[in-house]
C-alpha cells in the first residue's frame, strides 16, 4: 500500500546520490527520548554503530548523555565530537586497542571474563576513572532474523549463567545485555525477565546496569509507558541506573537518500539503472535483506508502472526490489528512499570505486539545505595502499 510521504524538499535541489538528514525529525525524536530520561531517570546514549553524522552532535548532546562505541575510532570521534560519556564494548580487544581506549573510555564492557582478567591491572592503572562491566548473555532471543540474534545458539556475544565468574566481580560497576532489533518494550521487559532470572543476584553493589540497543522508542505506537515502568522498576528494586544505547531511535525516519534514474532497460520487465548501489550505499538491503521505501511508490503492480530499481556496481545482485509509480520513470528521473539515516550512512562502502553520497542537512524552518560533505577520489584511494 502507498504510504504517507510527505517530503519537506525539493529532491532537484540535491546533487544525487546523497543522503539528506531532516533536523526538525531529529528534534522530534530527542523530544521523546527526554521523555523517557525525565520519567524515569535513566541515561541515554547514542549507539555510533548506527548513526555517526557528527555534523549534528551539538544538536544531540542536549539530550543524550553520550555515546557507545565498538572501536578505539568510534570512541575517538565520540571523545572529541560528542564530548559526553563514552562507552565502549567490543566481543575482543587487542592489546593496542586497549592502549588507545584507556584514554579515550569512560566505560569499558568486557565481553568475557578472560578479556577482564587480561586487562584489569591496565584499567586500574590508567590514571583515569574507569567503569568496568561485564557483557552478559541471558539466553532469551526476541529477534527474528538469526544474523542480528545475539542470543542465538552458538552466539559469541556475553557471558551464559554457566560461565559467570562471580569471584571475578571485584572492580567491576555494572552488567550489560543486549538482545533487541527494532523492538517495543513487551519484548524488553521479556528480555528483564530472562535477565533477572540468570543474573538478578549479582546486581548488588553494582552501580548500573546497560540494556544495550534495539529499542524502538520513537516509532509511533511504540509502548513509552511500559519502557519507563521496566526501566524504574530496575532502578528501584536493585539501586542501579539504567543506560539506554539506542541507534535507531536516534535518527529513525530522519534522513533520505537521494538517486537517480541512469538508464531504463527490458529483461524480462523494465529495470532502472540508478546512481545509487545496495551493495556500496545501501548494503543492509542485501545483508537483511529488505525492501527500503520509495517516497510515492507503491507495490509491484499496484501502481500503473512497475520497475525493478538496481544499482550500478558490478554486482549481479545489486537490486533494491521492485516498485511501481504512477508515472513512467525517465533519466534522470529523482528516487527517494525513506529512514535511510540509519546504519546506511554508516555502513557505505566504495566498492567498484563508487563515490559515496553526499551528505546534507535540512532545516525546515529556514528551507536550508546545507551540504556537510562531498566524496571524491581521495576518499576512495586512501583506503586502499
Amino acid at each position: 500500500m502507498e504510504r504517507n510521504d510527505p517530503l519537506k524538499f525539493d529532491p532537484s535541489r540535491v546533487s544525487t546520490p546523497g543522503f539528506v538528514v531532516d533536523a526538525d525529525c531529529l528534534r522530534h525524536n530527542l523530544s521523546i527520548l527526554a521523555r523517557v530520561k525525565q520519567a524515569t531517570g535513566c541515561r541515554i546514549l547514542l549507539a555510533l554503530k548506527g548513526f555517526a553524522m557528527f555534523r549534528v552532535f551539538p544538536l544531540l548532546r542536549e539530550t543524550l548523555d553520550g555515546v557507545c562505541a565498538s572501536s578505539p575510532d568510534e570512541a575517538r570521534l565520540g571523545r572529541e565530537e560528542f564530548c559526553r560519556e563514552v562507552h565502549t564494548f567490543a566481543a575482543a580487544f587487542s592489546d593496542e586497542h586497549m592502549d588507545e581506549l584507556l584514554t579515550l573510555s569512560d566505560h569499558i564492557v568486557f565481553n568475557s571474563f578472560g578479556q577482564w582478567k587480561r586487562f584489569k591491572a591496565r584499567v586500574q592503572a590508567a590514571g583515569r576513572a574507569i567503569s568496568c562491566g561485564i557483557r552478559v548473555n541471558p539466553e532469551h532471543s526476541e529477534g527474528t532474523i538469526p544474523l542480528y540474534d545475539p542470543c542465538a545458539p552458538g552466539s559469541r556475544l556475553g557471558v551464559r549463567r554457566a560461565n559467570f565468574e562471580a569471584a571475578e566481580l571485584a572492580g567491576i560497576s555494572g552488567l550489560h545485555f543486549h538482545t533487541l532489533c527494532e523492538q517495543d518494550a513487551d519484548a524488553l521487559e521479556r528480555t528483564v525477565t530472562a535477565f533477572e532470572h540468570g543474573f538478578g543476584p549479582f546486581l548488588k553493589g553494582l552501580a548500573w546496569v546497560n540494556f544495550g540497543g534495539g529499542h524502538h522508542i520513537t516509532r509511533p505506537g511504540y509502548d513509552l509507558e511500559r519502557l519507563c515502568r521496566v526501566i524504574r522498576r530496575i532502578q528501584t528494586d536493585y539501586n542501579v541506573t539504567v543506560y539506554l544505547e539506542p541507534g535507531e531511535a536516534v535518527a529513525l525516519n530522519a534522513g533520505v537518500l537521494v538517486a537517480s534514474v541512469l538508464d531504463i532497460i527490458n529483461s524480462d520487465m523494465p529495470i532502472a539503472i540508478l546512481d545509487t548501489s545496495a551493495a556500496a550505499h545501501m548494503p543492509d538491503v542485501l545483508e537483511m535483506p529488505y525492501r527500503p521505501h520509495v517516497t510515492g511508490s507503491g507495490e509491484p503492480g499496484e501502481k500503473q508502472h512497475t520497475y525493478r530499481l538496481a544499482g550500478l556496481s558490478c554486482l549481479a545482485g545489486d537490486v533494491i526490489g521492485e516498485y511501481s509509480f504512477d508515472h513512467p520513470l525517465k533519466i534522470g528521473s529523482r528516487l527517494v528512499f525513506t529512514d535511510m539515516a540509519i546504519y546506511s550512512m554508516v555502513k557505505t562502502n566504495t566498492f567498484n570505486g563508487i563515490r559515496l553520497p553526499s551528505i546534507s542537512l535540512y532545516e525546515p524552518d529556514t528551507d536550508c539545505l546545507e551540504r556537510v560533505r562531498t566524496f571524491g577520489y581521495q576518499d576512495f584511494k586512501m583506503r586502499l595502499s
